[in-house]
């Protein structure tokens, strides 16, 4: 399965979890960076994977340019899925379903309800919480298992 895992990352933690994901696909997967996404990315591929660290209650402003980009049609045809890095609060904000409406709004078909992965820390000093890095690989394989 071609699988492409587009990501921001300010402190390394999202990077870490998309990595991690794009490894349990495969060698026909990849995790690329949103800010250097080429169109050219989209060719060929079955599944599109999504993730930021939430900003301000939803994914950052780099991950929202690119997700605005798409035409309505873009994605049609290919599966998708989102997930987010976060803080465990009460309140935190959302930016998996942020990402994941979008894909939709793309033409991705939606193949799993979109997940969140825990950071722990102080601002610029976070880093995943224990066990995070198994989860990410539990979520692909389950994703996977899907397709």
């Amino acid at each position: 399965m071609n699988a492409l895992v587009v990501f921001d990352s300010n402190l390394g933690n999202t990077k870490n979890i998309a990595e991690t994901i794009a490894k349990e696909f495969g060698k026909d997967a990849r995790a690329v960076p949103v800010a250097d996404f080429n169109v050219k990315d989209l060719n060929g591929i079955d599944m599109i994977i999504a993730g930021s660290p939430i900003i301000a209650w939803k994914p950052t402003e780099k991950m929202n340019k690119f997700l605005s980009g798409l035409d309505k049609n873009q994605l049609k045809g290919i599966k998708a899925a989102s997930f987010d890095t976060r803080v465990n609060l009460f309140i935190h904000g959302d930016a998996m379903k942020k990402i994941s409406d979008k894909l939709k709004n793309a033409g991705a078909e939606i193949i799993i309800e979109p997940q969140a992965f825990i950071v722990r820390g102080k601002e610029k000093e976070t880093v995943l919480a224990p066990g995070e890095i198994e989860n990410a690989s539990a979520w692909a394989k389950l994703i996977k298992s899907k397709f």
